[in-house]
């Protein structure tokens, strides 16, 4: 098998003007961004906004392994599979962060014949989006140390500065830094932490937003610090609003590309799903659902972490999905029923952990049903998988009343999804929705953190740290008790803690500590071990990476 880098050059782009075409994008509403990359101007929304939406798809998966199960090469393939079938249909997909990138993960654009292209662009610097995220971000941070230099009128409490620096790349040592040592003419001195640019809350907010005026509006919410009295200091109160959506101004306009088919594909925001939402921007998905009759889209990790996300934060800004597609490797269901992660990856035969580890996508089935959505699994093949393994997953499914595909789009493209693609739409006109959220946002902070523990996660008991319950003490004080929760938790495990595989229960959960996102409408809590700013593996990806002849090497 060709490596995806060698199957990607293979493919003769399609010009993006044509690829526009295909579902009705016209020329003036196109921002080229070279010849196979465009942005989308929102101007489109005056002519399609009365139009009635498409189907809306949701991929998702069970707890993955820390290589990822194929969840973003399923959604590609199940959309040109659909393309295939003769219907109108473009996908979704977040923009991939360097810190994967250059990590362990590797890229974000789909692998195999089930690509997004062009590969190289959309995982290194693709449109700039990523930067103006983290410009926007970082303008925040010195115009709020700025303020402090010059006199501090509002009399911040530099121990309570909530707002840290961001960068788009994994660096452990940035994690907690002081900053302004030097004297007096380099600030002044405090601690300070980096996160990653896909954890910002910007990045959040321009993923949230449906146009520029909500972007400024949230962006003012922004809390920064707090006083020495406990009043926050927003972006609003630092006079950062207007020059922070000028940073974004070309950043909250889609991205528009295509796959190795040529089906059309919006690529446009990147937040990650265990430490942020964890979906595109909303309003990829709003215009895909006015331009197309399917539309495909993923929430990253499992449904425990993206999918839970998709449906209580994203679907309460006016969207709902159809069906709900589930997919599973053999090789994630080894390791959650008690094989190491080195054999699983060898393709060791092991039928017995294979059934162990069901349990862990039975939950997640459960899961998915509690919002009522119907819910299709896809198996997506790795070489070394057998029939009679396979076989196991699919009686499973048969005993369970699920519909179940078997998924073979990263080696043979839309023509793999064939089977998947057609479950999937007779799912959807068979079987309807009864879409309802997990919680209401009147409920308590800790009602709602307690019912995504022992709902979604099956926590028996959730333990705060008394940084927790003074961070509910400001957000009682603040009267944000009503902001919907984004938790903050490993996804290689139900529980918070990655070691813990399969379906635990009865364990418990330890919150750390609360961030208010105001501008962005949550409450981050923060579980177990998780940091916002992740390091590097032993031997990055990076290591093996190089441009020999004007040509990138090494990407994946």
């Amino acid at each position: 098998m060709k490596t995806d880098l060698e199957i990607a050059r293979e493919v003769e782009l399609e010009p993006i003007g044509e690829i526009a075409a295909k579902i009705g994008i016209k020329e003036d509403e196109l921002i080229p961004w070279g010849r196979y990359k465009a942005k989308i101007s929102l101007d489109i929304f005056k002519r399609i906004n009365a139009r009635k939406d498409g189907k809306l798809i949701l991929v998702t998966t069970i707890n993955p392994t820390s290589e990822g199960e194929g969840k973003t090469t399923v959604t590609i393939g199940l959309a040109q599979a659909l393309a295939k079938l003769g219907k109108k249909v473009a996908l979704a997909i977040r923009e991939p962060s360097l810190g994967p990138t250059m990590g362990i993960k590797g890229g974000g654009t789909g692998g195999g014949y089930s690509q997004v292209l062009p590969m190289e662009d959309i995982n290194l610097h693709f449109t700039g989006d990523m930067n103006a995220v983290t410009s926007a971000h970082n303008l925040l941070s010195a115009l709020l140390d700025n303020h402090i230099y010059h006199g501090d009128k509002f009399h911040i409490d530099p121990r309570y500065i909530v707002w840290p620096r961001v960068m788009d790349m994994n660096d452990r040592n940035l994690r907690n830094i002081v900053v302004g040592l030097g004297g007096p003419v380099n600030g002044t001195p405090r601690e300070d932490r980096f996160s990653i640019t896909a954890a910002s809350e910007v990045m959040a907010i321009l993923c949230l937003s449906n146009d520029l005026n909500e972007l400024k509006s949230r962006l003012s919410r922004i809390i920064a610090a707090y006083t020495y009295e406990e009043k926050p200091v927003t972006a609003s109160d630092l006079n950062a609003v207007g020059a922070m959506a000028l940073l974004l101004n070309d950043a909250i306009k889609p991205n528009l590309v295509q796959t190795v088919e040529h089906v059309p594909a919006f690529v446009h925001g990147g937040p990650f799903a265990n430490i942020a939402h964890g979906t595109n921007s909303l309003i990829a998905t709003k215009l895909g659902l006015k331009l197309a009759d399917y539309f495909v889209t993923e929430a990253g990790f499992g449904s425990d972490l993206g999918a839970e996300k998709f449906f209580d934060i994203v679907c309460r800004q006016g969207i709902k999905p159809d069906v709900t597609v589930l997919v599973v490797s053999i090789r994630a269901l080894k390791i959650h029923g008690g094989m190491s992660q080195k054999d699983a990856k060898a393709g060791k035969r092991g039928e017995g952990e294979i059934k162990k580890g069901l349990k862990n996508m039975e939950k997640h089935l459960e899961n998915i049903a509690l919002f009522g959505v119907p819910v299709v699994v896809a198996i997506n093949r790795f070489p070394n998988d057998t029939e009679e393994e396979i076989k196991i997953i699919e009686k499973f499914c048969n005993e369970k009343g699920v519909a179940v595909a078997v998924s073979e789009v990263w080696s043979d493209g839309g023509e793999g999804g064939i089977e998947l693609a057609g479950k999937v739409i007779d799912t959807i006109y068979n079987k309807k929705p009864s879409f309802k959220y997990l919680y209401s946002p009147e409920m308590g902070i800790k009602e709602k953190i307690e019912t995504i523990s022992k709902k979604i996660y099956g926590a028996g008991k959730i333990v705060y740290t008394v940084a927790a319950e003074d961070d509910i003490r400001i957000i009682k004080k603040l009267d944000m008790e009503d902001l919907l929760v984004c938790m903050a938790k490993t996804p290689y495990s139900l529980s918070d803690d990655p070691q813990l595989k399969g379906r635990p229960e009865n364990f418990k959960i330890t919150i750390k500590q609360i961030r208010i996102s105001a501008g962005a409408g949550f409450i981050v809590p923060i579980t177990g071990k998780i940091t916002t700013m992740p390091g590097l593996p032993a031997h990055p990806a990076a290591e093996k990476m190089d441009i020999i002849n004007g040509m990138a090497e090494g990407l994946f």
